[in-house]
């Protein structure tokens, strides 16, 4: 890809718009660091009343070296930025994932340089993907005071936790809508791998049973005509977890997911079956449900 990022003069006082930042800004500068990047589309969607909103205060951001941004080549929408995080961002997120390509590669020896590291990436629009399965979760909550996202980890992260049974998910949450609780593994499906691939993922999750949780597995399909044939290729699969399909472009909370197990009906994200997994040494990532923290509760319209 041939975009870059101009270089920009730094401040005097890198910190001196730390005060500037609202409890919503630092909560954008997280995400950026765990996830990457985030389109426009995308930021607006999970945190503000509207796409205007929106961009005047990603603006302020990128002003005040927070975030970068360039252009979304791919977008047909000239006002389509994507956000990565900028010199502030960086400083104020140290531990922040650093290549999605190679995450054992050298740390980068700037913002600059990982933002490059992205823009280049092979995985750019599987990144945005998956992101956008997530802020379509984000957004829903905004429209639902029963909903909640409790837990969105990247692939890195989902890899470290899970990762000693060979998962590699393309990210792992945790939904509540009122006192149902579903965690899930999600592989966001392009329909670029043959489905025998996309199957042997499957040994995997079964080890992770053994010791922790039982989440369902959510192939997040291209069509579906690719869902048919996950399905057909599933039938009559036994496994100790569960596993659901539904396609891009709906409501990931809404009644889209086909369990393996019953595909006669839809169900809500919800709905689907889920087993945190036991109190033991063996599963240390157990999701226990808590009151949000002071300054980290579910975002709703703020001001500007």
């Amino acid at each position: 890809m041939s975009s870059r990022l101009p270089p920009r003069s730094p401040s005097s006082d890198p910190y001196l718009h730390t005060r500037r930042l609202t409890s919503r800004d630092r909560l954008l500068l997280s995400w950026l660091a765990e996830h990457y990047l985030l389109s426009t589309r995308q930021v607006a969607k999970a945190l503000f009343p509207s796409g205007r909103s929106a961009r005047l205060r990603l603006t302020l951001l990128h002003r005040i070296e927070a975030v970068d941004r360039f252009v979304d080549e791919a977008a047909a929408d000239s006002t389509q930025y994507l956000y990565a995080l900028g010199p502030l961002g960086l400083r104020l997120n140290r531990d922040a994932y650093r290549d999605p390509d190679n995450p054992a590669a050298k740390p980068p020896r700037s913002s600059r340089d990982r933002a490059d590291r992205i823009v280049g990436s092979r995985k750019l629009r599987h990144l945005l993907g998956v992101n956008d399965f997530f802020t379509d979760l984000l957004a829903h909550a905004r429209t639902d005071p029963r909903a909640r996202l409790e837990r969105w980890w990247s692939e890195q992260h989902a890899t470290d936790a899970y990762g000693g049974a060979g998962v590699q998910p393309d990210g792992h949450g945790v939904w509540t809508v009122g006192d149902a609780t579903v965690g899930f593994f999600l592989e966001h499906d392009n329909g670029t791998e043959p489905l025998g691939r996309v199957l042997a993922k499957l040994r995997a999750y079964e080890r992770v049973t053994e010791f922790g949780p039982r989440y369902p597995v959510l192939f997040w399909v291209p069509s579906r005509g690719r869902e048919r044939n996950l399905l057909d290729a599933l039938a009559g699969t036994s496994a100790a977890m569960p596993m659901a399909t539904a396609v891009h472009g709906t409501n990931p909370a809404g009644p889209v997911w086909t369990l393996t197990s019953d595909p006669d009906r839809r169900r809500h994200l919800h709905e689907l079956p889920s087993d945190h997994g036991p109190y033991a040494a063996t599963n240390p990532n157990r999701f226990v449900r808590r009151d949000p923290e002071p300054g980290t509760e579910q975002v709703t319209h703020t001001p500007l």
